[in-house]
């Protein structure tokens, strides 16, 4: 098994504020906001980048937008709206080697990227 940070959040080997969670899915509040709800919904899989997935891995990444749908109606924001953001590799700006979605909501997201 991967040693990454997600990874030892999916293992409860480092606490984290999980708001939703099923077999293939985790999600959980990120420690440093971006805006302020900041939701970081990743596959249990360990799938390193968007670069890394594999055809089998599509299904997951369908599962994880509909996830996110209910992590939006549950925070309240399925009507004013979220912005959802994958990095992907260092210059896309992606910090962790597991690949994860970011939901941002809250308030007015203007231009600024995370």
């Amino acid at each position: 098994m991967e040693d990454c940070i997600f990874c030892k959040i999916i293992r409860r080997e480092i606490p984290s504020e999980i708001v939703y969670e099923d077999n293939d899915i985790i999600a959980f509040k990120d420690i440093q906001p971006a805006a302020p709800i900041h939701i970081l919904v990743i596959p249990k899989k360990h799938i390193p980048s968007l670069v890394e997935l594999t055809k089998e891995d599509e299904t997951i990444v369908g599962k994880i937008y509909g996830v996110i749908n209910h992590i939006a109606k549950e925070q309240g924001i399925l009507e004013k709206g979220y912005r959802v953001i994958v990095n992907c590799g260092k210059d896309g700006g992606q910090e962790v080697g597991h690949l994860h979605f970011h939901l941002l909501a809250g308030r007015k997201l203007g231009e600024k990227i995370v």
